[in-house]
């Protein structure tokens, strides 16, 4: 569990430091649009690092596999969204294909719990998803991510 909590801090620290990182090379909306973008597929990771660990404390034995299973798919899943939030706040262009599918799937299981008892949490699923979407896809981000324009005139 404390490494768990050790790899989190370095995720933690490495994303403040490209987010400061990318600051020289694109224009302020861009880096305010990215930053936003990064900071909440970072917590995401953090997010769901947090219930792999807690699926992990909570195993009995009569469903040993599902709890060992379900962790380890979520600690993959938490490292992978880190990897992306990096890359995002890095202005690497291969993050932002994986984040975006991973928000449409965060939507889908927001509106899953869209009743009126868990509207609370599909609002905490949904909108995360909704500005994540929408910083991944803004044209500022399109142009920080890709460039200008080509050599034909054409984005």
């Amino acid at each position: 569990m404390r490494v768990l909590a050790l790899i989190g801090v370095f995720v933690i620290v490495g994303l403040v430091s490209a987010l400061v990182g990318t600051l020289d090379r694109v224009n302020e909306l861009a880096t305010t649009v990215v930053r936003v973008g990064a900071l909440i597929v970072a917590t995401e990771a953090i997010g769901l690092l947090v219930f792999a660990v807690v699926d992990l404390m909570h195993i009995s034995s009569d469903r040993l596999a599902l709890g060992i299973t379900n962790a380890v798919f979520f600690a993959v899943y938490a490292a992978g969204l880190a990897l992306c939030a990096v890359g995002f706040a890095t202005l690497r262009s291969w993050c932002r294909g994986p984040i975006v599918l991973a928000q449409v799937i965060q939507l889908g299981v927001a509106w899953s719990f869209a009743s009126r008892a868990t509207a609370w949490l599909s609002a905490a699923l949904a909108v995360p998803a909704a500005i994540v979407l929408v910083a991944a896809l803004a044209p500022s981000t399109t142009q920080a991510l890709y460039g200008g324009e080509s050599d034909d005139g054409q984005r």
